[in-house]
């Protein structure tokens, strides 16, 4: 009797046995099971550092009581994209010759334009050119003051010390009256035009009035279409330790990916529109002085003098910069942006050259030019 009871203990030990082992593999087998879940749902990451607050202080910036306030009003940092950028911002081009040229213009432009603006405004009632003149030596006066700071920027190592707000302004005021000076220019090419092609039409025309609208709507146009300029951000922190105005900026964020159609349309209003109308203007007067019997010799040669300084003054840097668009549009190429830096010279130097060029129109300012009427009497205008 007790051997069936001690083999009924033993078997029952066997299989009590034989099952706490499978429970023990099954939750083993579970447990790993787990584990490899857990390994496949972990996050993966790449390892970053963080550019240190010192990295992003301005070159001669020391450590102040107002460190903890100066980061959160630096500019965004931006990396370059080509690496031929970086060579022009620490080369000699930009921070040494493109400088020395605005000072030049500074120094000789803006004493003569200033002298220019108080002699115009005792001819201001007399002749009605005077109004225009007078807008074009006010433009070139501020895009002269602009080449100051901007002078500054590049001697600086291309380094913006003014702030956001003062970039802006400067920029505004640096595109706003180049296209300005144009504009005024192509409006008194019409004039000289419509005396000389069209002089029954000229003389019916109230011209004091049409030279003050022109000059206003020149710079009212002009002044809404920099208001773009002034609603993005132009400062940006390099890595090369320098902040830049206006001359790196993201187009590929979503704000300034209207910049390159906004550049192209204002190429093409503030420079193609009034080239062609200036072109237009100036052979049409040149072949109407040529059929007269009179010797305007010296106003034809003043016309041909004006029309090639515009030309060479304002058409390569308008036609590089509308290249330099379809280029970064296109192919994403940038290198043309250097060629149009340099040839903004010449723009800094037409600001210097206008007042000579007034001091020579103005002796053909208020000649008589006579014509013929149908009954065979004679009337003159003033060009």
């Amino acid at each position: 009797m007790w051997r069936k009871t001690l083999l009924i203990f033993l078997l029952s030990l066997v299989v009590l046995d034989v099952s706490v082992q499978a429970r023990g593999n099954k939750t083993r087998k579970e447990k790993q099971r787990k584990t490899n879940i857990t390994e496949t749902l972990r996050p993966r990451s790449f390892f970053g550092e963080k550019i240190p607050i010192a990295t992003l202080m301005p070159v001669n910036w020391t450590n102040k009581d107002n460190s903890s306030s100066f980061s959160t009003s630096f500019p965004p940092e931006l990396a370059l994209k080509v690496n031929g950028t970086a060579d022009y911002f620490r080369g000699a081009l930009s921070t040494r010759v493109i400088p020395a040229i605005y000072m030049v213009a500074v120094v000789i432009g803006i004493p003569s334009n200033a002298m220019i603006l108080g002699v115009i405004i005792t001819k201001a009632k007399a002749f009605s050119s005077a109004i225009l003149y007078f807008s074009l030596a006010l433009s070139d006066l501020l895009f002269l003051l602009t080449l100051v700071l901007k002078a500054h920027y590049h001697f600086n190592g291309n380094h913006w010390v003014f702030g956001e707000a003062a970039c802006k302004a400067v920029t505004a005021c640096f595109y706003g009256n180049v296209y300005c000076s144009i504009h005024t220019l192509m409006c008194i090419s019409v004039k000289r035009y419509l005396a000389i092609v069209h002089p029954f039409t000229y003389r019916s025309l109230p011209k004091h009035s049409c030279t003050a609208w022109s000059s206003l709507i020149v710079w009212v146009m002009f002044f809404v279409a920099m208001v773009p300029t002034l609603l993005i951000r132009q400062t940006y922190r390099l890595s090369l330790g320098i902040t830049t105005c206006s001359d790196v900026l993201p187009l590929s964020e979503g704000p300034y990916s209207f910049l390159p159609y906004y550049k192209l349309t204002l190429i093409c209003v503030g420079f193609f529109v009034p080239f062609v109308v200036t072109v237009f203007s100036y052979v049409s007067i040149i072949r109407e002085l040529n059929k007269s019997h009179s010797d305007w010799m010296y106003y034809i040669k003043m016309s041909t003098l004006v029309f090639i300084i515009f030309t060479i003054c304002f058409t390569p840097s308008n036609v590089i910069h509308f290249i330099h668009y379809v280029k970064l549009y296109t192919s994403g190429e940038e290198h043309f942006f250097i060629y149009y830096n340099v040839t903004m010279c010449l723009c800094g130097l037409h600001s210097c050259l206008d007042p000579f060029l007034f001091s020579l129109m103005s002796r053909s300012m208020g000649s008589k030019l006579y014509f013929m009427t149908f009954k065979g009497k004679t009337f003159s205008i003033s060009t």
